[in-house]
């Protein structure tokens, strides 16, 4: 009996751990295929060091997919054709950490769009686009080192509002140039490099408000004394041909006269 059965044991406890191996496989190969499943058609995404990279790059694409994955740690969309960032363009990408935009075609950033992963994006990078000025807003409460260079940018005071806040790329920050600027002069030149020479962009804001302001109030007043001009005027001429009407009455010691001789006849 011992003989018959010791044989038999090996054989069960052989194919059980077969069992338990080829079950552990399926499973392995299901969960590791989860984000791939998840993955927009028009992307490619793979596992990198247990991150979940999604490649966008050279697509074509005209705005950002929405289906991207969750977990999407690195989201690559650089060199299509995105014009524009929407509101909560990201926001359902919590554990994002870089996210490149570079060499498209994007004009506007709105608002909120990079709100939802304030908190965990480290890179971004907006180089290579067409963007001439951002809301302060957009940019809030980032963290990330941001590439801004070779954008039009137009220098005035909300860019620099907005720079002030950021942690601009170091290696790219010279390359952050004035398209245009609300002085001519700084056209041209590195904005870091206008701004550390002491210029302020919202002084010459301030002084273009006031001079619209002088400007509307002038002619607010140009137009009052015109009209007191032309009350006056007015009412001259008014009094002038009442005092000529009054002249062409007959006066009283004529009438009086007039009166007085026709009693006599009478």
């Amino acid at each position: 009996m011992q003989d018959v059965a010791g044989p038999a044991m090996p054989r069960k406890s052989l194919l059980f751990n077969g069992f338990a191996l080829l079950w552990g496989l399926l499973c392995g190969i299901f969960f590791v295929n989860v984000p791939v499943m998840a993955c927009p058609t028009t992307c490619h995404c793979i596992e990198k060091n247990g991150l979940t990279v999604v490649q966008c790059m050279s697509r074509n694409l005209e705005k950002i997919p929405s289906d991207l994955p969750r977990d999407t740690v690195i989201l690559l969309l650089a060199s299509n054709h995105i014009t524009h960032i929407p509101n909560h363009a990201f926001k359902e990408l919590h554990y994002l950490q870089e996210l490149d935009l570079s060499n498209n075609d994007i004009e506007t950033v709105d608002a909120g769009a990079f709100q939802g992963v304030s908190d965990s994006l480290l890179v971004l990078d907006l180089s290579n686009n067409r963007i001439q000025s951002v809301p302060k807003e957009a940019f809030a409460r980032l963290r990330a080192k941001i590439s801004l260079s070779n954008n039009p940018w137009h220098c005035e005071c909300m860019l620099q509002e907005v720079l002030r806040e950021l942690r601009l790329d170091p290696e790219t920050v010279n390359e952050v140039i004035c398209h245009t600027a609300v002085q001519e002069e700084y056209a041209g030149k590195p904005v870091i490099q206008v701004l550390d020479s002491g210029i302020n962009f919202c002084n010459f804001h301030h002084k273009t408000t006031d001079v619209a302001m002088f400007v509307t109030m002038f002619g607010w007043f140009t137009m009052v004394i015109a009209y007191v001009i032309y009350y006056v005027r007015h009412n001259q001429e008014d009094a002038r041909r009442h005092l000529e009407y009054l002249k062409s009455l007959p006066s009283s010691s004529q009438i009086s006269k007039d009166f007085d001789t026709i009693s006599t006849v009478l």
